[in-house]
């Protein structure tokens, strides 16, 4: 058997081990690994009539190959936000080059699925957020076995209680902001951290909530300027060290306002998220008069070596798929439900986001965590 295995999108601590507990499990078993190199641009981009192409998009992985590979954040395969049923015109590789007629954007999944046969893959891993696996279930529609490894930050693949890379994300936000502390109360000044978080605010909320900060601003709830302020100033009034901090989700909005965005829509219909942390942090200035440090916490969240949580889910879930790949088994996710390790349909992916169980976690009169019952809720309360 031939297991191709993929990561896409945003890199997260924990890919690294995720990648070579798959490749020991499988090759242990007697069978072969072939790493995809950034993401499903493998796919698209792969020339399967120019052999020269082949080195550029594939890599054979054995346990030499793989051997130290988990002492390191990110993903030594790369990754990619390519989506093979959505290329612009630009992104079009000279290969397909002549099937490009008009601006598109081109659904060269039929492709894609030409690739998989040509290289003789039999199942293919792929680690991903939502719009990576949204492609890995196009595939499995396709007929292509597929297993799903879910990964983000936002933790909020629906189907999953957990996602690889969240407790690092969460566990470097409250190192950060206990770093910032010192700054802040130094210069008796108000702190506005923001935080990854599309359409779900765990980040912010759980960041929050564990690190004691004064507010939390999340995605699904647009906030009021003034209140804001008012409680802001309150907090810093009460501080002995005459300072204050709040979070805020990359996705949180003013009320009636809408997301921060800039540049172009991606191959999954995303534009770039982040900025309304700086907007919240200059109108605040505007209206109070005080002192902000604004920092944008971003791309930290995700460097480095994954924490000891997201290592051993990260290597748990890479042995649970490596096995259900070599089972024979298809059109799965695995997963962790109520603190069990399972697998469901990956068409529970179609489901949507899941986003903050506001009524139950959140304070929505005072912008803050509110974890009104801890009892029975999963580990990360979401």
């Amino acid at each position: 058997m031939r297991i191709g295995i993929l990561t896409g999108g945003g890199d997260v601590p924990g890919l690294n081990p995720c990648i070579k507990a798959v490749v020991n499990r499988v090759v242990h078993e007697g069978h072969e690994v072939i790493g995809l190199r950034r993401g499903w641009a493998a796919l698209l981009e792969h020339d399967p009539d120019d052999p020269a192409s082949w080195e550029q998009f594939f890599l054979p992985l054995d346990a030499t190959t793989v051997r130290t590979i988990d002492r390191t954040g990110g993903t030594f395969l790369h990754t990619s936000r390519t989506n093979p049923s959505r290329v612009r015109a630009s992104g079009v590789p000279p290969h397909l080059a002549h099937r490009a007629d008009g601006d598109g954007p081109f659904d060269f999944t039929d492709h894609a699925l030409r690739v998989v046969e040509s290289m003789g893959i039999d199942v293919l891993i792929p680690i991903g957020g939502d719009d990576t696996l949204s492609y890995a279930l196009r595939m499995h529609d396709e007929g292509v076995p597929v297993i799903a490894i879910p990964k983000t930050m936002d933790n909020d693949v629906h189907g999953t209680d957990y996602c690889i890379g969240f407790s690092t994300a969460i566990t470097r936000g409250v190192q950060f902001i206990h770093n910032l502390r010192t700054s802040t109360g130094s210069h008796e000044r108000i702190a506005i951290i923001e935080l990854f978080g599309r359409y779900s605010g765990e980040t912010s909320l759980i960041t929050a909530y564990l690190a004691g900060v004064d507010r939390a601003l999340i995605s699904e709830i647009p906030f009021e300027l003034d209140k804001l302020c008012r409680l802001l100033l309150e907090d810093k009034a009460t501080n002995p060290s005459n300072y204050a901090m709040v979070t805020v989700s990359e996705g949180a909005t003013l009320a009636g306002g809408e997301m921060v965005l800039s540049g172009e829509e991606d191959a999954y219909g995303h534009r770039k998220l982040g900025g309304i942390g700086e907007l919240t942090s200059e109108l605040i200035k505007e209206h109070t008069g005080q002192d902000i440090i604004y920092q944008q916490l971003g791309y930290l969240m995700r460097s480095g070596s994954p924490d000891s949580l997201d290592l051993m889910v990260a290597t748990n879930y890479a042995v649970m798929a490596a096995d259900l790949a070599l089972e024979g088994a298809t059109g799965r996710m695995v997963a962790l439900r109520s603190g069990t390790y399972t697998a469901v349909p990956i068409s529970a992916t179609r489901e949507g986001v899941r986003r903050v169980d506001v009524d139950e976690l959140y304070d929505v009169a005072q912008y803050r965590p509110k974890v009104r019952h801890v009892a029975g809720k999963p580990m990360f309360l979401y």
